[in-house]
């Protein structure tokens, strides 16, 4: 492929286009995007470090919790890691069978529409979801509660008493698992359909049936897309805040029993239920314990990252 060289600059075309007004510009925007996305990251890192330090170092009676910082924030801590486990465990399967529904098995015009759908799912205000929890789900679930805590006693997340009231852990993980479903089954979908159309016709012609196909085309190459997708609902999930303190009745404990009425709190909802009455060091223990949630967000998302790279010349998430 020969070259143009302009008369005045010596320089190949393909170089005097890259130096348009219009690509200037444009890439001055994205990387002042960049700088101005990684300084606010820095202001916010500083702000909680600045005002979280003395809350980590307060003792136990400047605070109203009466306890040493990791004392109290370690059952927010394993709260929020369960519900938003239990959300994970119970949106990713939903969301992948979803995606690939849309994507390889319904018809074109039904698979739009479901997708405009979960699109639209995505858009609901968390406080939607917060009462549709605390109004209508908790209180369909007392029953099964009830169940669980007389027939599956013997397993140790049912092992009862049963709540009364529906406002359990389990409620809350359901409420997530809805929450993260919409962004999760976009994202998958959106992956199974960039599969490349060669690798599905050649499993075909060698015999392979649809779901053969889609094993051994499909998901090793949207492998780390869904690894992205689940991590992304899973940090939606860390924070969430609203619905979560709507829905759970927590006690601040830290216990694998699912359906009871003793549960632990998560950091998010705890900061705001417990902020408004806060003041002086207790203010910075709160401030503290989203330094955490801060920290374990990071860590989830710096995994995901690495996960992605691993396999990015075989994924369809790069």
């Amino acid at each position: 492929m020969t070259k143009t060289l302009t008369p005045r600059t010596g320089k190949t075309a393909s170089q005097r286009v890259i130096r348009r007004r219009g690509d200037r510009v444009f890439a001055g925007i994205s990387t002042g995007a960049g700088i101005l996305i990684l300084v606010i990251l820095a202001g916010v890192t500083i702000f909680l470090t600045v005002e979280g330090v003395p809350g980590i170092l307060a003792s136990p009676s400047e605070v109203n919790s009466g306890e040493s910082f990791i004392a109290y924030v370690w059952p927010l801590v394993f709260g929020t890691i369960l519900a938003a486990g239990l959300a994970l465990a119970m949106a990713l399967p939903v969301a992948i069978g979803v995606a690939l529904f849309i994507s390889h098995y319904a018809p074109r015009r039904l698979g739009h529409t479901l997708g405009y759908l979960i699109d639209l799912l995505a858009a609901v205000p968390s406080v939607v979801y917060g009462l549709w929890g605390i109004q209508f789900l908790s209180v369909q679930l007392v029953p099964f509660y009830q169940w669980l805590a007389e027939n599956a006693a013997f397993i140790p997340f049912f092992g009862g008493p049963a709540s009364v009231t529906g406002r359990t852990i389990l409620t809350a993980g359901i409420v997530l698992a809805v929450m993260v479903l919409p962004i999760m089954t976009a994202i998958c979908r959106e992956i199974f359909l960039q599969t490349p159309r060669l690798h599905e016709e050649a499993a075909l012609a060698l015999g392979a049936t649809k779901w053969e196909m889609i094993r051994m085309a499909v998901f090793p190459y949207a492998r780390s897309g869904v690894v992205s997708a689940a991590m992304l609902g899973l940090g939606r999930a860390l924070g969430e805040t609203l619905a979560v303190a709507m829905v759970l009745s927590a006690s601040g404990v830290v216990t694998f029993n699912l359906i009871s009425n003793t549960n632990p709190s998560t950091i998010a909802a705890n900061i705001a239920l417990s902020f408004n009455e806060s003041s002086g060091l207790s203010v910075n223990a709160l401030i503290a314990s989203g330094l955490v949630l801060f920290i374990i967000t990071f860590v989830v998302n710096f995994a995901a990252r690495a996960v992605v790279n691993r396999r990015k010349e075989f994924s369809g998430a790069n």
